[in-house]
């Protein structure tokens, strides 16, 4: 082989390696390209996930916001319903209280009212000798009304005539004079309670309708403000 052979022979040699080279250098770009692209496709990926995750964290932020200011808002509006409910309520008792006044003012139905109520008070106490309390006002009406009272009390009971004692120390309030008045008040009627004072028996009027309203006050709201 001459010269001229071997240099043909070593440039195909050279040729070859070459191309060679060319294919693994174009199968490691072709390899890293779609290395970078699957990384860049997860990084993406990735990163979606952390901002959907973050979007749905602070949609249940705003959500869970939104929940407790409707609750609060709702209590809020329950308790104004409610409060307007109770000061219809206690205006509707003030003007039943109101009423009685002029009940309190007609001598015959009142000392009728104050019988009845001692002779109720007797009955739930069942005591042979008790103490009365009025207002000083009432005192007047009381006093000729206690005998008949302890009569009627005696016959229903089947007792010895019972001991009413009047309190000339203490007597129960007088009515409030106008409505921007404070303090304790009574309307009228009468306490009864055992000598020993552990036993006690409110028969006032406005205790009265104070029981009546409780007694009441399911049919009131439903007829003020229905189911």
């Amino acid at each position: 082989m001459n010269d001229a052979d071997v240099g043909k022979q070593i440039q195909q040699m050279v040729r070859f390696i070459q191309q060679e080279a060319e294919e693994k250098a174009s199968e490691i770009s072709v390899a890293a390209e779609e290395e970078f692209n699957i990384e860049k496709l997860q990084l993406v990926e990735s990163e979606k996930r952390k901002i959907r995750q973050d979007y749905e964290r602070k949609q249940k932020q705003v959500d869970v916001r939104r929940k407790i200011e409707y609750s609060m808002e709702l209590n809020a509006a329950r308790i104004k319903v409610l409060q307007a409910q109770e000061d219809i309520v206690s205006e509707m008792r003030e003007n039943t209280c109101k009423t009685l006044l002029r009940v309190t003012k007609d001598t015959n139905v009142y000392r009728k009212i104050l019988k009845g109520l001692i002779v109720q008070s007797l009955l739930r106490l069942k005591e042979p000798s008790v103490v009365l309390r009025c207002r000083e006002a009432d005192r007047v009406h009381v006093e000729p009304v206690l005998e008949a009272a302890k009569k009627e009390y005696a016959e229903k009971n089947k007792v010895n005539l019972p001991k009413i004692i009047i309190d000339g120390r203490v007597y129960l309030p007088p009515q409030r004079i106008n409505d921007a008045g404070h303090g304790p008040s009574c309307w009228g009627g009468v306490v009864l309670a055992s000598q020993d004072g552990k036993i006690v028996c409110d028969n006032t009027l406005d205790a009265r309708v104070d029981v009546s309203f409780r007694q009441k006050l399911p049919e009131i709201r439903k007829k003020l403000y229905g189911h």
